[in-house]
């Protein structure tokens, strides 16, 4: 057992692999009743000792049913299927046994914004607390619950703040999550200024978002962004709203109260014609809205306009990822992604941007052909390769330890480089790609 005293009130953990582990710790209140769609509510400090050692609920999504890859890969074990609730708004925390000023990693899990929980069974601190890195990862509100709009909200929230904006709950309660970290990691050994936000999919495409606002400016030390540049789009408030118009239509409802009535299973069947129609033109439905608030440009306008935040940067893809195909690949096109990483890396050093790095992950993942796909390299940057059925080799170990090595690094130092690392350079030519592979 450990107790960790922090502002809102003591914490009762775990001691495991030697970090003290903290699960379900709150960030805010629960988003129910009148707080469904409505930015997260600092929470009220508590009496006496709260236990974190179990598994949060996940937030609101639709089960995981993919039974060729996603499902046996990362969804097989009952033990990381926690419950599905509204009442989701949890962090969870590793951090080593003794330290002070430590740099924290703060990880957004991937899903597409539909779905994904920050307990899922590759992520890990053990790893991170051995080489003095704090994990905190985190759960968000997600799809329709975490990004509709609708001009019902946005005059509620104008009549509440001021301004006429809905939509990113979601990401407002990212950034609540992270307000709570840099408030209390010093509580468990951390430096609240050195914080890097990492995620991957859905999660990078989040921490984008973030380095792209006002709102999150002087909160970030630095962001690893895996397999999610490029993917990202403008979502407006006024399409937004327009889809929250449908919404309201397909659901029958006539106002906000109603709206707020409906069972998490009329949410979804009222969302369900509005996210399929996305499909086919590789939109998400929920996603992050350009509402001039906590989005003042398009993500590409960001970029070009040196609009995002000035710190370090790592970026990279996998063989296999999104919209890429064999024969592409075979005639050297590497995908949308991993073009999207270049460009980036290109502006950033065009704008005198500190140094910022690219990878390259080719690692065919052994045990099938799915090869280097898309969320491959999460078992290696959280050195939980055990917990997973494929034969992997001392080799991949091996690789796991030195991805892990380059990715505390650059937590510790806005550097990914140290010790007997070969040598990355930041990415500015093809010749400066970091390839992670096991030969």
């Amino acid at each position: 057992m450990t107790l960790v005293k922090t502002k809102l009130g003591t914490l009762e953990g775990i001691e495991r692999e030697g970090c003290r582990v903290l699960f379900g710790v709150p960030y805010a209140k629960p988003p129910v009743g009148a707080l469904r769609w409505h930015a997260p509510v600092p929470l009220d400090p508590w009496e006496g000792t709260r236990r974190a050692v179990d598994f949060p609920t996940r937030s609101m999504q639709q089960e995981h049913h993919d039974p060729v890859l996603y499902g046996p890969e990362f969804y097989d074990e009952p033990k990381y299927q926690t419950a599905i609730s509204e009442d989701s708004l949890y962090l969870n925390i590793w951090a080593p046994e003794s330290g002070e000023n430590l740099p924290v990693a703060f990880w957004i899990h991937g899903g597409a914004f539909m779905g994904g929980f920050g307990h899922e069974k590759p992520f890990d601190g053990a790893a991170y607390c051995r080489r003095g890195v704090i994990l905190v990862t985190i759960n968000y509100r997600l799809g329709p619950f975490g990004f509709l709009a609708h001009p019902w909200l946005s005059e509620e929230n104008q009549r509440e703040t001021g301004r006429r904006v809905s939509g990113n709950w979601g990401i407002l309660d990212q950034l609540a999550a992270l307000d709570w970290v840099r408030q209390n990691i010093a509580c468990f050994g951390g430096d609240p200024e050195r914080i890097t936000v990492f995620g991957q999919s859905a999660g990078s495409m989040s921490a984008q978002t973030l380095i792209s606002s006002p709102l999150a400016k002087g909160k970030i030390a630095g962001a690893i962004l895996q397999s999610g540049l490029g993917l990202s789009y403008d979502h407006t408030l006024a399409k937004a709203e327009a889809e929250g118009v449908e919404f309201a239509a397909n659901a029958k409802v006539d106002s906000l109260q109603a709206m707020r009535a409906l069972t998490p299973e009329q949410v979804f069947a009222a969302a369900g014609p509005i996210i399929q129609r996305g499909f086919p033109k590789m939109e998400l439905a929920y996603t992050p809205v350009i509402d001039d608030y906590l989005l003042t440009a398009g993500y590409d306008e960001a970029i070009q306009r040196g609009l995002i935040h000035r710190i370090p940067y790592m970026v990279g893809s996998t063989l296999n990822d999104i919209a890429t195909n064999p024969e592409a690949l075979a005639q050297g096109q590497r995908g949308l992604v991993y073009d999207a990483c270049a460009a980036f890396c290109q502006t950033l050093a065009k704008n005198g941007f500190p140094a910022s790095y690219r990878y390259y992950f080719t690692r065919r993942l052994p045990g099938n052909d799915a090869g280097a796909f898309h969320s491959a390299e999460l078992w290696y940057t959280f050195g939980t390769l055990a917990r997973c059925w494929r034969p992997f080799t001392e080799a991949d170990k091996a690789l796991s330890e030195r991805m892990l090595d380059y990715w505390t690094n650059f937590m510790k130092t806005g550097d990914p480089n140290g010790g007997a690392l070969p040598l990355w350079r930041p990415g500015l030519s093809e010749d400066d790609v970091m390839v992670f592979d096991v030969t």
